[in-house]
């Protein structure tokens, strides 16, 4: 079966997850993607943990289906070899600081200059120009920065995002920039030159609050489990000890809930709880009562009656819960990958695309491809300068 990227080459100068994660993506679809790493260290995410089977959880997740060369690029020798290998690619994407990709020729516009045909894509976390251009950007910095971390927690304390949100978003954004780069390059031949930043990435993400905040002239309260426009939705305790959450999201889901789950059908017409701004308006009266009721039926009648009532609902699993979840087991949703030390299991990729087999499942051990790699993609491009 043909993948949707096969014949696409990407190289990428890469570290950590923003750029990593969205080379992964094109991996997936079929690209061979080239990860330039620094001599004898390499991508410094290789060393964040051991916890699968002694490769990084980090390095696995973000690198599978790559190959790894390491070139020094301060060495003459070296960059003239990831010279050539960038003149053979399609794709070119890196994330080194603003001001050491400009020292090193290595912006996306600079590259251009002399190979207009390439699709260049460069990664940072505030974007080129502005005053904090140059300043480090790790994922933590960014969520605070990008307001993830004011509209995470509860009203006494504001947290981050459990994850590495702001370096996944910029990764995805990279990605299906990418992906347009290349669909519009069949068409007119032409290359690209694409900026992606984490803060403009997660500044998307928090948008609306964002909206709301300008337009009401203030900013709205953390509200932990809680939403903060919407209720009955949240996080409440059952009578065995277990959480479920609950959403209510629109007045008709109101009757059901208040019918079927709650079973108290004067509740539609009490004036406190009509509308979603009167539940609201509400909440404390309304999440007392949705307590005392969810801690007074035993949780399997509960769960009964939040079927019964298609009400949405879903339990709090922790990462080793969801791991054995009974829908992604019984959709088969997991697969092997080898790694430098072994072999382990890992999600496969988050869609079906018919046509097409499980990615490429090998993560590379440092400059695993070079001797034979560098003859091939060198010829490649001096075919490609020929041409």
């Amino acid at each position: 079966m043909t993948a949707p990227l096969e014949g696409v080459l990407v190289v990428t100068l890469e570290a950590a997850v923003a750029a990593p994660f969205a080379t992964r993506q094109l991996a997936d679809l079929g690209a061979r993607v080239l990860k330039v790493e620094r001599p004898g260290e390499g991508d410094f995410a290789r060393h964040y943990d051991s916890a699968m089977d002694g490769t990084s959880a980090f390095f696995v997740w973000a690198n599978r289906g790559k190959q790894s060369i390491e070139l020094d690029l301060k060495d003459s020798e070296d960059r003239a070899t990831f010279d050539r290998l960038v003149a053979g690619a399609d794709v070119f994407v890196q994330n080194l600081s603003p001001a050491a990709a400009r020292r090193a020729g290595l912006l996306a516009d600079q590259l251009r200059e002399r190979l207009p045909g390439l699709i260049a894509c460069d990664v940072s976390g505030y974007g080129l120009g502005g005053p904090r251009t140059d300043d480090k950007a790790y994922d933590l910095a960014v969520q605070a920065e990008g307001g993830a971390v004011a509209l995470t927690g509860t009203a006494e304390q504001a947290c981050k995002v459990g994850f590495s949100i702001a370096d996944i978003a910029a990764a995805m954004y990279a990605f299906s920039s990418i992906l347009a780069a290349l669909y519009r390059r069949q068409a007119t031949g032409e290359g690209a030159s694409i900026e992606v930043s984490m803060l403009e990435s997660i500044a998307e993400w928090t948008a609306a609050p964002t909206y709301a905040a300008v337009g009401n002239g203030s900013v709205p309260p953390r509200a932990g489990h809680r939403h903060t426009i919407i209720a009955p939705y949240g996080m409440y305790p059952m009578r065995d000890g277990e959480l479920v959450m609950v959403a209510v999201q629109s007045n008709r889901d109101w009757v059901d809930f208040a019918t079927h789950v709650l079973e108290d059908p004067a509740l539609i017409d009490d004036p406190r709880f009509v509308d979603n701004p009167d539940r609201i308006a509400n909440i404390d009266d309304l999440e007392t009562m949705i307590t005392s009721v969810f801690a007074s039926v035993p949780a399997e009648e509960l769960i009964g009656r939040l079927r019964a009532g298609r009400v949405a609902h879903s339990f709090v699993r922790d990462p080793l819960a969801l791991w054995q979840h009974d829908q992604l087991r019984a959709r088969d949703r997991f697969m092997h990958v080898t790694t430098p030390t072994g072999s382990t299991e890992v999600y496969r990729p988050p869609f079906n695309l018919s046509g097409t087999d499980d990615p490429d499942a090998t993560v590379p051990a440092l400059g695993q491809h070079a001797p034979d790699l560098v003859a091939e993609l060198e010829a490649r491009a001096a075919g490609r300068s020929a041409d």
